[in-house]
């Protein structure tokens, strides 16, 4: 029985304990948020461990009564910094309204100065007069004077500041001074001057390679040379061109450098440099060959094999005719020529009726006519066939230039330029090939004929002698 009344009071101090911990959590738990949000850590009431219920609700009646204490300090301390922040609205309110203020007396001073500036502006154009028509016709002459003076080819003499001068004097808005106005004056002689004149001075020339320092001959504000070439002034500076323009102008420069009399001629460009950029960019036939594509390239090997080909058929007849007409000469037959081959026929067979040997003498006179026409053929039929080829070349240049229209439209002629190119270097190749050939045929064709006709003669003589 004794034994049963232990357990039942060791439970009872067991279910108090689980207790007390959780009332006591419960009531450090404003403690550690307050020790959080930086406000004063309520005091902790302490005392002994409660023994019975009684002792801890009065605990926790004392508990109640420090939180009470606690939240009114806090009520105290929110209404005080209540004033302070109707403190601040009412100083930032005060602010505002001395910058509002302020603002306002900024503004008035802005539109008092805007109709001050403008009283001045209009005075100043009174007492300027005739010095502002001034103004204005110096500005104008020293933007158009710069514009010259920038792209004459004299500037890559005198350098670049006079432009730098003009275009400030020119973009000015104040009244040029007296100094400038004569700079302005001399600037414009100068120009005029050295116009006419031909100098030798060192200058920076760009090159692929990097810049040198060259002696550079200027004629006029027209042409620059050096080194054999001539030169372009673009963008600020002497530089050299992609390529030179053709041989008839460059020639003109070693005479001109080489003359050592007073007047001497020498290309130059009237244009100051659009032509000279116009010829750089025309291209030679041999340049445009590779526009005409595969039925150009296909027309360039057939022309050159047929022209080999006919003449080296055209020595071989010229040495034949001169073979023949020694013959002509000559009793004894030669095998080593037509004719006297032919006539070897008639020596070799002089117990033969007249009509047997005119049948031996046609064989041989066509035998001889063989080889003396070969080749001509392949003459004659490429100087037919390249003229269709070109054409067909044509054919497919306009094939490949509607093709671009199609694609692109016709608002920028450079996309159609391929197949343009294309159509008339085609042309252009078949009837150079042709024309050529022809005449070539036409000279074989006389030479192979009159040596035929030679031995026709010659054959129709042995025959009528034949009794």
């Amino acid at each position: 029985m004794s034994r049963q009344v232990r357990l039942a009071s060791n439970v009872v101090r067991a279910g108090l304990r689980g207790v007390l911990v959780v009332v006591a959590a419960g009531l450090l738990m404003p403690f550690v948020a307050s020790a959080q949000s930086g406000e004063p850590t309520p005091m902790v009431i302490q005392g002994p461990e409660p023994a019975t219920a009684d002792d801890l609700l009065q605990q926790v009646r004392k508990g109640w009564e420090v939180e009470k204490q606690e939240d009114k300090e806090r009520e105290r301390r929110f209404a005080a910094a209540r004033e302070d922040q109707k403190e601040m609205l009412a100083d930032a309110k005060g602010r505002e309204a001395r910058e509002e203020a302020r603002s306002q007396a900024l503004e008035k001073e802005y539109q008092e100065k805007e109709v001050k500036i403008a009283e001045l502006e209009q005075a100043l154009e009174q007492r300027m007069g005739n010095l502002g028509e001034l103004f204005g016709v110096t500005r104008q002459i020293a933007g158009d004077t710069r514009g010259n003076v920038q792209a004459s080819l004299t500037t890559a003499q005198f350098g670049l500041d006079r432009v730098e001068f003009l275009e400030k004097l020119g973009a000015s808005k104040e009244l040029p001074s007296i100094a400038e106005l004569e700079r302005l004056w001399a600037e414009m002689v100068r120009e005029m001057v050295e116009q006419g004149k031909v100098v030798e001075f060192e200058a920076d020339v760009f090159t692929p390679s990097g810049v040198e320092k060259r002696q550079v001959v200027r004629a006029g504000p027209f042409s620059a040379i050096s080194n054999d070439e001539y030169l372009l002034w673009q963008d600020g500076k002497l530089q050299t061109l992609s390529r030179q323009p053709p041989a008839r102008f460059l020639d003109t420069i070693a005479e001109y450098t080489s003359s050592n009399e007073e007047l001497a001629g020498l290309a130059v460009d009237p244009s100051r440099g659009s032509l000279l950029a116009v010829l750089i960019e025309s291209r030679e036939l041999i340049e445009r060959l590779p526009e005409g594509g595969t039925v150009g390239y296909a027309i360039i090997i057939l022309g050159a094999l047929a022209f080999a080909f006919g003449v080296i058929k055209f020595i071989m007849l010229f040495v034949e005719s001169r073979k023949v007409a020694a013959q002509k000469k000559s009793s004894r037959p030669d095998k080593g020529n037509a004719l006297g081959r032919v006539l070897s026929v008639a020596a070799d067979n002089p117990d033969v009726d007249r009509e047997q040997l005119e049948l031996l003498l046609d064989e041989a006179v066509l035998r001889e006519s063989g080889k003396l026409e070969s080749l001509v053929w392949l003459v004659r039929i490429v100087s037919v066939v390249a003229p269709l080829m070109g054409l067909l070349g044509t054919v497919t240049g306009m094939i490949k230039t509607f093709q671009s229209i199609t694609l692109f439209g016709a608002g920028d002629p450079r996309m159609m330029a391929g197949g343009i190119s294309e159509a008339l270097v085609t042309t252009m190749l078949g009837l150079v090939t042709a024309i050529p050939l022809v005449l070539l045929h036409a000279v074989l064709s006389n030479n192979t004929k009159r040596i035929v006709d030679t031995l026709d003669e010659q054959s129709a003589g042995l025959i009528a002698k034949q009794e």
